[in-house]
């Protein structure tokens, strides 16, 4: 099955994108009527992030969430199969890039909005930076192979396997690596701190400090945002002060940079993860 999916996803790279972007539409629409336990999710972390929201309100935005999810999975068909000047012109760069030219470690903030791929494709292939990243591995071994090509499509990047542990990524950032790093996202208790996120505690990866202070990098964001016409990736500049002496207070400062960002493009956020699943002691569940 996923060597089929595969290669309906060759084919698509080279279909117009109205054609892929409709095709997402109409997927988006079906899966939100189909996905009853996804469409739960997404619209209890709406509930919770956005208490001042009419019912209709958190419905409509859930609804256009659910066609992009559909959008950027359909738009990794040509992100890792369509030739690089079609990506030249899809794939858009603004801001000061030059931070990721020089020498010296960087960790880069890349929150998990729908255009995530896009960014790191845009960075790597588009813009010819060797960077490295935090890799899954993918159930089954051509899904697992399909993906890391993909993310890797200029040959100059690094995967970081989750499982093998912080040193190699630590002795990669002090070697003058970019670490594109996606660390809001609950990873159970053991490994996360309790930080507020929209007003709510979240279980939040303190990894975006830690990396900054071990490495001994700088810290940017870069933030992947859909367009009609295919993805801008908006590069940030290197934020000050950090990291700081405070694990706690870092990690809050990120999810503050994070609502920000969420706020221009509330539709475009990762709202399908179950973002709010570890509660603090003595807190009921969400979902």
């Amino acid at each position: 099955m996923a060597k089929v999916l595969i290669a309906l996803m060759r084919v698509l790279a080279w279909l117009p994108l109205p054609l892929i972007r409709g095709l997402g539409a109409v997927l988006g629409r079906v899966l939100y009527a189909l996905a009853k336990e996804r469409r739960h999710i997404a619209l209890t972390n709406l509930r919770l992030c956005f208490p001042q929201w009419s019912e209709a309100k958190l419905e409509q935005v859930s609804r256009q969430h659910f066609v992009c999810v559909m959008q950027s999975l359909l738009d990794r068909a040509w992100l890792w199969h369509a030739p690089v000047q079609v990506l030249k012109k899809r794939l858009q760069v603004s801001g000061d890039q030059s931070f990721l030219q020089q020498e010296g470690g960087v960790v880069v903030f890349a929150p998990h909005f729908v255009g995530l791929d896009a960014g790191g494709v845009a960075l790597t292939l588009v813009q010819d930076l060797p960077m490295s990243s935090i890799y899954v591995p993918q159930r089954g071994q051509a899904l697992d192979d399909w993906v890391r090509h993909g993310r890797n499509r200029n040959g100059r990047n690094r995967l970081y396997e989750r499982h093998a542990g912080v040193k190699p990524l630590v002795a990669g950032l002090r070697q003058g690596e970019k670490l594109y790093l996606l660390p809001d996202m609950d990873f159970g208790a053991a490994e996360s701190v309790f930080v507020p996120f929209f007003g709510v505690q979240a279980a939040t990866l303190p990894s975006l400090s830690r990396f900054a202070r071990l490495g001994r990098a700088q810290v940017l964001t870069v933030v992947s945002r859909m367009t009609p016409q295919g993805y801008r990736i908006e590069v940030g500049q290197p934020w000050t002060d950090f990291p700081s002496e405070d694990v706690m207070v870092d990690t809050e400062r990120m999810n503050q940079a994070l609502e920000a960002q969420v706020q221009t493009m509330p539709e475009q956020y990762y709202w399908v993860h179950k973002r709010f699943k570890t509660r603090p002691p003595g807190s009921a569940p969400v979902y």
